[in-house]
C-alpha cells in the first residue's frame, strides 16, 4: 500500500512509444497531444507506483505485465480499450498474448470511453 503521493507516477497504460509505435506516429502534433493528456478514459492514465512505472517503461503485454497477478484481467481489458478508442494497432507478438490473456479472464464486455460518450468517435 502506498500512503504518500510523492511515491505515485502518473503512467500511460499504452505508454507513449507504444502508441507512436502503433500509428500515433501518423498523427497531428495536436492528436498525440490529445492522447498524451486523455483525461476522458479512466483506465488511460492510472496512478502506479514508481517502480512498477520504470518496470513496465514503453513495453507491451507480451514484455510485461502487471505483477500481481488479479490485476492482469483489468490491465488487459483496458489495454485494448485504449488501443481501440484510438485505432491504435497491435503486433503479432502483442495480439497473442492479449488473446492468450483474455481467454482466462472473465467474459466481460468491452466497451471503450467514445463508445459511451454521447456519439463521441475517434
Amino acid at each position: 500500500m502506498v500512503e504518500e503521493a510523492g511515491r505515485l507516477d502518473v503512467d500511460h497504460l499504452v505508454p507513449l512509444a507504444e502508441a507512436w509505435d502503433s500509428g500515433a506516429s501518423t498523427w497531428t502534433a495536436a492528436q498525440r497531444q490529445e492522447y498524451a493528456n486523455d483525461l476522458d478514459d479512466p483506465g488511460h492514465l492510472v496512478a502506479v507506483t514508481a517502480r512498477s512505472n520504470r518496470s513496465k517503461a514503453d513495453k507491451d503485454p507480451s514484455q510485461w505485465l502487471p505483477p500481481y497477478q488479479p490485476a492482469r484481467c483489468r490491465y488487459v481489458t483496458e489495454w485494448v480499450a485504449v488501443k481501440l478508442r484510438w485505432a491504435l494497432t497491435v503486433d503479432a507478438a502483442e495480439r497473442d498474448t492479449l488473446t492468450e490473456l483474455a481467454g482466462a479472464c472473465p467474459n466481460v464486455p468491452l466497451s471503450t470511453a467514445a463508445e459511451s460518450s454521447e456519439g463521441a468517435t475517434r
